[in-house]
């Protein structure tokens, strides 16, 4: 009898069973978080012809960074996937009454804006209870090609959420639009539910607030844990605002593009990072995560330094491409490392400040809405790439020792 073939290294993942439920269900959500996000972030640059309101509402959407360690020890007590199910089933319900809104006619910038800010508690949590949840259910053998895999979702959505949601909203409008959003959220939730519960770690009752210092202690005493926190909250405070947050004031006043302008410069980005996720998935084993992540963190910035400095779309869109490649190549590896790295006990707490890194982007957004005001995007830009440039380096020089040696933790298998 003929043995049977060992499956490639980008399907060994869907081996279990709990990540078939989870792939898609992950998918779905993504798919709808890039769909609102293109959706909202247009009306209120529209409705409001602000780039600073464009950046507050993109600001609002990370305000649970705040609270997000609690998220993780939410997750170690109840279970992480009760805790995505939950989540889940509160988007469905806030992008219900944002289509009941836009269906009635009675929706404004006033509305959309309430409800981002509710949504904002929730969602910047996401990542860190799926890739959590994925750490539990997945041997540390196959957790790059897992985390690759899993990144597809989120690089997927940016292009063909993005583009669809931007076909949708200029076709039949916002009512319909967030119907169909709605639509993704409830059909992720039930996929969600699909997902074993995995074994808990039995903790001791305590504070949520004494676990979340613990977790906190944890990271400040861990070299390789905290120097991938410092690079989160810098690649999300320069870097993620100027191909996020910012890019629709770049497809209508830079580029002179509309919406289906719009959703092709998001996509070009997600295009690149999903080309890199792919590649960090049929390359799982042996990479060495924490060089990996400091390495390609400076040619990220490289490009965004590049795309700053050009005004027409033929050629910031492929360095736009370019860009979603290499920070693909970054922010994989360091999932993988804060989840290989970290003591089983502390991992849900470790990715919640993981979150907190996120708090960066609104700083960064705010901050960028008034600099483009004064002195225009390409100046801004740059000036975020180059300080970006610089702080990279302070952190591949301060941690040297605990992210480039191939003995190092942060490089194990």
């Amino acid at each position: 009898m003929t043995a049977p073939q060992p499956r490639p290294p980008f399907l060994a993942p869907f081996a279990n069973r709990s990540y078939r439920f989870m792939w898609p269900a992950d998918l779905l959500t993504s798919w709808a978080f890039e769909m609102e996000t293109l959706i909202l972030g247009w009306y209120i640059l529209v409705e409001t012809q602000s780039v600073v309101w464009l950046t507050v509402f993109g600001s609002l959407q990370f305000l649970g960074t705040l609270i997000s360690p609690l998220f993780g020890v939410a997750g170690d007590r109840i279970g992480l996937r009760n805790l995505l199910s939950l989540m889940r089933a509160t988007y469905a319900t806030l992008a219900s009454i944002l289509a009941t809104l836009a269906l009635t006619g009675v929706i404004t910038p006033i509305y959309v804006v309430c409800v981002a800010t509710v949504m904002g508690l929730v969602r910047p949590s996401d990542l860190a209870v799926r890739n959590t949840l994925i750490g539990s259910l997945m041997a540390p053998d196959r957790l790059m090609g897992a985390m690759g895999i899993s990144r597809t979702t989120q690089d997927s959505a940016r292009i063909m959420g993005a583009l669809a949601g931007a076909g949708v909203f200029a076709l039949l409008g916002m009512g319909p639009a967030y119907l169909l959003v709605t639509a993704f959220y409830l059909a992720s939730l039930a996929l969600t539910l699909g997902i074993a519960r995995p074994p808990r770690t039995p903790t001791p009752p305590a504070s949520p607030w004494r676990e979340v210092g613990e977790g906190l202690g944890y990271v400040w005493t861990t070299p390789r844990l905290l120097a991938a926190m410092v690079l989160a909250f810098l690649v999300n405070f320069c870097a993620f605002p100027l191909s996020g947050g910012l890019l629709p004031y770049v497809a209508r006043d830079i580029y002179g593009m509309g919406q289906a302008g719009l959703g092709l410069l998001s996509a070009g980005f997600a295009s690149g990072g999903l080309a890199g996720s792919l590649l960090l998935s049929t390359a799982a084993r042996g990479i060495p995560a924490g060089r990996i992540m400091i390495s390609f963190t400076f040619v990220w910035y490289a490009m965004l330094l590049a795309y700053a400095n050009v005004s027409i779309p033929a050629l910031g869109v492929p360095l736009l491409v370019l860009a979603g490649f290499m920070q693909s190549l970054s922010m994989v590896p360091m999932a993988v490392m804060l989840l290989r790295s970290a003591e089983p006990r502390f991992r849900g707490r470790v990715m919640g400040v993981r979150m907190l890194a996120v708090y960066g982007m609104p700083l960064g957004l705010l901050l960028a809405g008034w600099l483009v005001r004064q002195f225009g995007f390409a100046t801004t830009a740059t000036a975020y790439c180059l300080f970006g440039l610089l702080a990279t380096g302070a952190i591949a020089l301060v941690w040297r020792a605990h992210l480039f040696p191939l003995s190092a933790p942060a490089n194990g298998s």
